[in-house]
């Protein structure tokens, strides 16, 4: 449904959210969905800096990773709907992949394919919007394996010696409530 043309881009977003079935549901699932994604994600990495997790190199410079292949991801998915980039967008994603030494410039030339938004580089979003969160779960793993690595094997912070506590029902009813929590949140976003 989605048409990566400079012109049309925004006329098939809106086609989608009128004409397809719960298409508006799931254009506003997958933008909130994802607003929700970055609130949990600086949580985490607030508790992180709290906890002083910055000092497990390897897992936190994973971390920092992951978190530019996020925002990478998010970027080029709110690009896709407008069809166009504001120069302010432009000049913050140039400046951050330009910095990357010796491949820099290159890769800004060939990300944006030239230093214009046509249907070329629309057509290089969505595909780069599709694959990176494949990218991502990789990365998630290689993070939770350097994460173990160091005996780390309680990343909610809670207390280890959780055989006072039995699994069921203290922990199965606390991840089924934050579940919960999150899709009613999601859903009062999105009705």
């Amino acid at each position: 449904h989605y048409t990566a043309d400079t012109t049309t881009a925004f006329s098939s977003v809106t086609h989608i959210c009128r004409d397809v079935n719960y298409g508006w549901l799931i254009r506003y699932m997958h933008a909130n969905g994802a607003s929700m994604f970055f609130i949990f994600l600086y949580f985490h990495i607030g508790r992180g800096i709290y906890y002083g997790s910055y000092s497990f190199m390897d897992t936190w410079n994973i971390g920092v990773l992951l978190l530019f292949a996020v925002m990478a991801t998010a970027f080029m998915g709110y690009v896709l709907p407008w069809g166009q980039m504001s120069f302010w967008g432009a000049t913050v994603i140039t400046n951050l992949l330009s910095a990357i030494p010796y491949i820099g410039p290159t890769l800004v030339e060939w990300i944006w394919g030239g230093f214009s938004v046509d249907k070329a580089t629309l057509t290089r979003f969505f595909a780069f919007h599709f694959i990176l969160p494949f990218i991502i779960t990789a990365m998630v793993m290689i993070h939770l394996l350097f994460l173990h690595e160091t005996g780390s094997n309680n990343p909610s912070g809670m207390n280890s010696d959780s055989d006072k506590i039995p699994f069921h029902p203290y922990y199965t009813i606390k991840d089924i409530l934050g579940v919960l929590f999150m899709m009613i949140t999601l859903m009062s976003l999105v009705m």
